[in-house]
């Protein structure tokens, strides 16, 4: 796969000021005299706020520990290409159905214009890349969404490039890894998107009756249709820290149980107290935990 098309040319911000004397220059009148020094330009995103803990760091630090803040591990999200470098072997992924891209099946005003800014803003053409690699040398297929295109919307090509996957982990006799985010099935193709449900569950179904090996990774946030269907039908779900999913947001529950919920409902650690999930895993360990699971079940080998 080439990553290429993925880094852009830095962005920068302009701080007012920056180069200003210590002591404002004022005339006779007591009017402020404008500094001719020249501002300064600073690299855009040279800093991170935490959103949980509200501590600054810098980027560059920030990228060095896999996007997990070292104050309260919070743990910030990740675009697909991102996770593929950091848990596939040498970053290497061998991309499946990178042509595919979605059409206006039911015209939905405005539709291709939102499409199109999701594609030139992410460089990906949906909100799911997926293909083959090795984790610890272990041969997989895998299935990497990405939230920051349309939200990770389940749409038709999502669930076709899902379904293709799962079918080719059954040919090739590889275990499947698919990593979820996603606000739920894409509104603008309606009917469409929520078939997908229904087609991404059978083709796992297949795969079961084929004693394949599916582990899901449900990462911050999942919900939705992709909840509600492949991102809990694994034979091992993981969860990362903190990471919220369900099939519908908290307020719409209370709203119809006309209930309070528990703060931390929704969390990996609430769901994984009530059984939900087989384990939450902090992002260094995603890998190691990954291969350790693979060897339980995969005979080594080269693709």
């Amino acid at each position: 796969m080439q990553f290429k098309d993925f880094f852009q040319k830095k962005k920068y911000a302009t701080i007012p000021g920056a180069n200003r004397t210590t002591v404002p220059r004022v005339d006779e009148n007591g009017e402020s005299i404008p500094d001719d020094k020249p501002k300064r330009e600073i690299p855009e995103g040279l800093m991170n706020k935490c959103p949980k803990c509200a501590t600054i760091q810098f980027s560059k630090e920030l990228e060095k520990n896999l996007k997990v803040c070292s104050t309260c591990g919070y743990h910030f999200k990740l675009s697909a290409v991102e996770r593929i470098q950091m848990v596939m072997d040498e970053g290497r992924f061998f991309e499946y159905d990178s042509e595919m891209i979605s059409e206006d099946p039911l015209e939905f005003p405005d539709y291709v214009n939102k499409y199109r800014k999701a594609v030139d803003t992410t460089g990906m053409n949906d909100a799911v890349i997926t293909g083959e690699g090795t984790i610890g040398g272990f041969p997989v297929v895998a299935a990497v969404m990405s939230f920051d295109f349309m939200g990770g919307s389940l749409g038709s090509v999502v669930g076709e490039k899902v379904t293709s996957a799962i079918e080719l982990a059954i040919q090739k006799k590889y275990p499947i890894i698919i990593f979820s985010t996603s606000g739920g099935a894409r509104m603008q193709e309606s009917i469409l998107s929520l078939m997908q449900m229904a087609k991404t569950s059978a083709a796992l179904a297949q795969l079961n009756e084929q004693g394949g090996l599916f582990i899901s990774v449900i990462t911050d946030p999942t919900f939705g249709g992709v909840s509600a269907s492949y991102a809990m039908l694994g034979d091992y779900i993981i969860a990362e820290p903190g990471a919220a999913f369900g099939f519908t947001g908290r307020r719409v529950i209370e709203q119809t149980i006309r209930q309070k919920l528990p703060d931390n409902f929704q969390t990996a650690e609430f769901n994984l107290s009530h059984g939900q999930v087989d384990m939450v895993v902090v992002r260094k360990d995603m890998k190691s935990t990954l291969i350790r699971l693979l060897d339980l079940h995969v005979v080594k080998g080269d693709l």
